[in-house]
């Protein structure tokens, strides 16, 4: 189990969106890099990076950026936004990426992902977005009609290496994770899930790390980090805690 802090990236800034909104934005940062590497001085083993632009665009729009990050990090990056082809994850994973994940392309062009994990093994993951339990897309600008369970059953003999779950409604709202949608999810898969969205406390790290048992292997802080409501080492004990 990992708790893993986010480091979203607009326009250049570490930001967070409320719900996916473009024009809801906190900025926490001007130095990304910065923040990136903070995280692992902090005591994290893994960063989760986004490049928001990317998403919304279709395109990497952060890439430098975000190989920056990945060259001056001690840790493991997993990375997303907007990586629609075999050239950008390459790019990624020759920079030293742990791990690309694929979002909106997953939805549209199953066989892209299949290919994908055929061309680098291990390495990539698939976030899956949902909004009252259907696929969002696009940065979340759009909603889709599949079900965010029946794509996760569809990609699953595609050879990924897990899913990142978010339920949007709760994302950046420091409202608490949405349990019920999260179980629902991982009850549909066989493989490893990283719950993201919703956050806000103590409490609510530990009913997620109380869904190990159910395939949870990992969890994305970020406003919650960002604001202070809580620690990384506050939640680094938890994690020793219910390891013990």
């Amino acid at each position: 189990m990992k708790i893993i802090p986010a480091v979203d990236i607009k326009e250049g800034r570490c930001v967070r969106l409320s719900q996916g909104l473009a024009d809801q934005e906190t900025v926490y940062s001007d130095d990304p890099v910065a923040m990136a590497c903070h995280w692992g001085e902090e005591g994290a083993s893994l960063v989760h990076v986004v490049d928001l632009d990317g998403a919304f665009n279709g395109q990497p729009a952060n890439a430098d950026i975000v190989k920056k990050i990945i060259y001056n990090s001690s840790v493991d990056i997993q990375v997303g936004g907007g990586i629609r082809n075999l050239q950008t994850i390459e790019s990624y994973i020759n920079a030293g990426a742990y791990r690309v994940i694929l979002g909106t392309v997953a939805q549209e062009d199953p066989k892209f992902v299949a290919d994908a994990c055929r061309e680098f093994p291990g390495k990539i993951m698939v976030g899956i977005d949902a909004r009252d339990g259907n696929v969002a897309v696009k940065g979340w600008v759009e909603v889709s009609d599949k079900k965010a369970t029946d794509l996760a059953r569809q990609l699953e003999t595609c050879g990924v290496s897990g899913y990142i779950f978010t339920d949007i409604s709760r994302d950046g709202m420091l409202q608490g994770p949405n349990l019920k949608s999260i179980r629902e999810f991982v009850d549909h898969t066989s493989l490893p899930v990283i719950a993201s969205g919703g956050v806000s406390r103590l409490k609510d790290v530990e009913d997620l790390l109380a869904l190990e048992p159910n395939g949870i292997a990992g969890i994305i802080i970020g406003k919650a980090l960002y604001d202070k409501n809580i620690t990384y080492p506050q939640t680094l004990k938890l994690l020793d805690r219910h390891a013990g």
